[in-house]
């Protein structure tokens, strides 16, 4: 089942291979569309969340994508080491 917000995107009304690019162009061109949306962070969670490899997701590509899943996990191990020191 599609989350309610998938509709709502500007990429609804593109073809799909606008954003599964082959190249940087691409990548730029399909960025340039999320820009505008009114759902690009939902999507981009929506990404992040079920771990997306492939494509422009929330004006994100999948190298961004993966640079702010390892910041996320960097920030939690800092809270977690904070947590445990609190602890003690």
């Amino acid at each position: 089942m599609e989350p309610t917000w998938m509709a709502k995107g500007l990429c609804a009304n593109q073809p799909p291979e606008t954003f599964f690019p082959s190249d940087g162009v691409g990548v730029e061109v399909a960025k340039r569309i999320c820009a505008q949306c009114t759902v690009k962070d939902g999507c981009l969670e929506y990404a992040l969340t079920n771990r997306i490899d492939h494509g422009v997701w929330g004006g994100c590509s999948e190298r961004q994508r993966r640079r702010i899943l390892k910041a996320r996990r960097k920030e939690a191990e800092k809270a977690e080491k904070k947590e445990r020191k609190l602890l003690r």
